[in-house]
């Protein structure tokens, strides 16, 4: 018997991107399987988006929120009805097939939670941190496994996690701005949800510049003394960006040098720094 696609809630928090997020919902229009909303959460002031928002031709919720990524997500969660709530950037692009590739996967497996896919740019490139190799997500394994906008959940599952920690994350005013995502699945697997990384399950959208080293980097400190990841780990986490500056040097790539030197210390600065370990959100 075919089981029946799950809805999906897309939760897209925004803020000064008019162009990216028209593009974004014109990769829409092409998805195959239909039962979706967008949850558009407006961190503006004014109302550039009104005439964006209203030429689209499926469902739409406009939000206000004040600033920040993880408030207004968390503004989003409160109004998601839909079987699956994902996280699209408003300056991604989903591939015409991509909800009903989700939703055959996890309608096919009932015990799934959630999944989770690759980045990819335009010409289908992705980062070589990328993990090659399909996974259940552990606290231990998830950290090159996901991002924000290649995130699907359960509901159930975000119901039981609540909130995005509003300490992380772009607008938060608190030097962790990103990351807010990780902590979430982090949380989620803590609960209990069974998340499946499947790096055939892409998303277009242009790659980081390197000049988020430092910011990154620190995120992934406060991380590591939040949830309390043992020594091993954070020594890992680590010798990384470490050996990445020595081999950069080596090959006289002075630029990826100075990138991994800018991890190494942010990971070191988010490490030592004041946290509430046992806080989530």
């Amino acid at each position: 018997m075919k089981r029946e696609l799950p809805s999906f809630d897309l939760v897209v928090a925004t803020v000064s991107r008019v162009e990216a997020l028209e593009h974004f919902l014109t990769s829409l229009d092409f998805q195959t399987h239909r039962r979706f909303r967008v949850i558009v959460v407006d961190q503006n002031t004014d109302h550039r988006l009104d005439r964006v928002l209203e030429a689209t031709g499926f469902d739409v919720l406009h939000l206000r929120s004040e600033p920040g990524l993880s408030r207004a997500r968390n503004v989003g969660l409160r109004r998601a009805t839909a079987d699956v709530i994902a996280f699209p950037d408003d300056d991604c692009a989903y591939e015409q097939g991509l909800l009903a590739h989700v939703g055959g996967l996890l309608a096919g497996e009932p015990g799934l939670d959630g999944m989770t896919g690759r980045s990819v740019d335009r010409g289908g490139r992705s980062s070589p941190s990328w993990e090659q190799d399909a996974a259940v997500l552990t606290a231990g394994n998830l950290w090159n496994r996901a991002i924000s906008y290649t995130i699907f959940l359960r509901r159930e599952v975000v119901e039981r996690v609540g909130s995005f920690d509003e300490r992380l994350g772009l607008g938060s005013g608190e030097p962790w701005s990103s990351g807010e995502e990780i902590d979430y699945l982090i949380r989620a697997v803590k609960a209990g949800a069974r998340i499946r990384y499947d790096p055939s399950l892409t998303v277009h959208h242009q790659e980081k510049d390197d000049d988020v080293g430092f910011r990154d980097g620190a995120t992934v400190g406060y991380l590591l003394r939040k949830h309390r990841y043992p020594a091993r780990t954070v020594a890992r986490m680590l010798v990384r960006p470490a050996g990445g500056v020595v081999a950069s040097v080596v090959r006289g790539d002075r630029a990826r040098a100075r990138f991994h030197s800018a991890t190494l210390r942010g990971r070191l600065r988010g490490y030592r720094a004041e946290s509430s370990a046992n806080s989530s959100a």
